[in-house]
């Protein structure tokens, strides 16, 4: 099974710059989409709904800000649309599709610190809470934070910007700690120079010679982690100022 998961920062762009080729030539089982800023009745149905694929998708209630969507290629038994508490609903940052053996949740945090803090409040006893259930999860989207130092470049200098913060890499510490969550990717590659943003893109400059940061996750329960076959980063994919997070895992729908 390969699930991508890509930050778009605005669907209406990336289709601009080829989002629906890349998606084509992925031939993915599931693709988690965020960051689409516009509701999903204004986008056409090549977008809604491409070639093999069924698109489902939670709009946040304020234009031209956030929503979170799924591609699937097989039709999920259930849909659950947010996690119940406004912050979270309303902005549309979580959208999970159910099948027989597990979930599949597209998640999209806040990038404003002082929202992202208030969200973790309420994030947190979610995924504390889901551990503790027999059903398996895979949660892939964007969190706006890089764990460790191995995770962006020339870490000394960012301890204070938001995104590498002492409180949010805590968090994170807590999620791949006591919430006993996995970071996929850090199953099969532990290097540094593996980002999925950069701040400022140069087109004319290959991304593997820019800084960056890996602030895109695909996380799970330790049982999917051992599944894990590869996992990479598409930086080739340049229709956003994001690059997918691709992971295979040993699993089928």
């Amino acid at each position: 099974m390969k699930i991508a998961s890509i930050n778009v920062n605005g669907m209406r762009r990336a289709v601009e710059r080829g989002f629906l080729d890349w998606l084509k030539a992925q031939d993915a089982d599931i693709v988690c989409v965020q960051n689409l800023k516009t509701k999903s009745f204004e986008l056409d149905d090549s977008i809604l709904y491409p070639e093999g694929y069924e698109g489902y998708f939670l709009d946040a209630e304020q234009d031209d800000f956030a929503g979170v969507g799924i591609y699937c290629r097989k039709i999920p038994k259930a849909i659950m649309y947010g996690l119940g508490f406004e912050q979270c609903d309303n902005e549309g940052r979580f959208l999970q599709a159910d099948y027989e053996r597990f979930s599949v949740a597209s998640f999209l945090m806040p990038e404003d610190p002082h929202a992202k803090q208030r969200f973790i409040a309420q994030y947190s006893d979610y995924l504390s809470k889901l551990r503790r259930k027999r059903r398996q999860y895979i949660i892939a989207g964007s969190w706006y934070i890089a764990h460790k130092t191995v995770d962006l470049d020339h870490w000394s200098e960012h301890q204070s910007t938001p995104g590498f913060r002492p409180e949010e890499r805590a968090f994170m510490d807590q999620v791949f700690g006591p919430m006993d969550f996995v970071d996929t990717f850090r199953e099969v590659e532990r290097n540094a120079g593996h980002h999925t943003w950069w701040e400022k893109p140069d087109s004319d400059v290959p991304r593997k010679r820019q800084d960056g940061w890996r602030t895109d996750y695909q996380i799970t329960g330790p049982d999917i982690a051992r599944t894990v076959k590869r996992a990479w980063i598409d930086r080739d994919a340049d229709f956003s100022e994001f690059a997918p997070l691709i992971i295979e895992y040993d699993l089928e729908l």
